[in-house]
């Protein structure tokens, strides 16, 4: 059995009442869909799920079995949506794009950055503003990340999504004009009397009315 292999049942029941009996049995409520199919819903065993895609990447291709569907054969799927819970961070539902290995699809790629900033030396703050990119390629060609060398920065430079390199095969969905990272300069804190002098109103604006002074004067 391959690292991506992964074993699934169809399931019969569906609901709230469902979900639960399968988590109290160790494993989670799942669907596959996509190549044209209906949705087909899915147990799966997520710790067999979570430890495919921490060893592999979110993009990783995994080969199905789907056991008491026979007519499902050779499935290669990829992880469109996972829930997972929001305080032990266990994955709780899975949604499973079945893919077409000829036909090109679109995925959010994470973006690695590589390097210290020279600016850094310099009073720098490194602001990494874009994680992820969206990419077109072959379910194949699916790059685990985009790498970014970032040692040669400056302060006041700044990566954008154009300047991205790509492997070959794979084109850029995102926004070229975005920024990726930057070496920004820290905000100097205000000196007091700077702040006093923000603080202080303008000249010749009126002082704001105490507490109840327009109520007594509309009463009068």
């Amino acid at each position: 059995m391959s690292e991506t292999a992964l074993v699934v049942e169809a399931r019969e029941g569906t609901g709230k009442g469902s979900a639960r009996k399968l988590r109290a049995a160790g494993r989670i409520p799942a669907v596959l869909y996509g190549r044209g199919r209906d949705s087909l819903p899915l147990s799966l065993d997520p710790r067999a799920l979570d430890r495919i895609l921490r060893g592999s990447g979110a993009n990783t291709l995994l080969d199905l079995t789907v056991e008491g569907h026979p007519d499902v054969k050779d499935t290669v799927a990829l992880v469109k949506e996972l829930q997972r819970h929001p305080l032990r961070g266990t994955i709780v539902h899975a949604d499973l794009y079945a893919v077409d290995l000829t036909r090109a699809v679109t995925v959010d790629v994470p973006v690695h950055l590589v390097g210290k900033p020279r600016g850094l030396d310099f009073g720098g703050i490194l602001e990494h503003t874009l994680r992820e990119v969206a990419l077109e390629c072959l379910p194949r060609a699916i790059p685990e990340a985009i790498e970014v060398e970032i040692s040669h920065l400056e302060v006041g430079d700044v990566i954008h999504v154009r300047e991205l390199v790509l492997p070959e095969g794979v084109t850029m969905v995102t926004d070229g004009d975005l920024g990726v990272v930057h070496v920004a300069l820290p905000q100097a804190e205000p000196t007091p009397e700077e702040a006093a002098a923000a603080a202080a109103p303008a000249e010749g604006a009126a002082a704001a009315p105490a507490a109840g002074e327009g109520a007594e004067k509309k009463a009068e």
